[in-house]
């Protein structure tokens, strides 16, 4: 089932609904397709293991791993300048 971004805001349960009972939804932009909605049985599958994950996170260009495996942050960290936000207060004045 193909709707528009505004018919999918409108009708939004409706679509979880009918995405639970295991139809696929696709959600255009003027006439593009940008996003399609599945039932979480058929789009989630198993965990990754802690090892797995690890092998991802030291993939991330830029990121210094420690002996044990957690992220210490970057090799060269962005500069905020006066005035301007960090991206967790950008982040958190979205969800407002």
């Amino acid at each position: 089932m193909k709707t528009s971004v505004r018919e999918f805001k409108a009708r939004l349960s409706m679509y979880l609904q009918k995405a639970g009972d295991g139809e696929d939804v696709v959600i255009t932009s003027r006439g593009r397709p940008v996003a399609r909605l599945l039932a979480m049985a058929t789009a989630a599958g198993p965990e990754p293991a802690a090892s797995e994950l690890e092998r991802r996170l030291k993939r991330i260009p830029g990121m210094l791993a420690a002996k044990d495996g957690k992220l210490r942050g970057s090799a060269r960290p962005i500069a905020i300048g006066r005035g301007q936000r960090t991206l967790a207060e950008l982040v958190l004045q979205e969800r407002r």
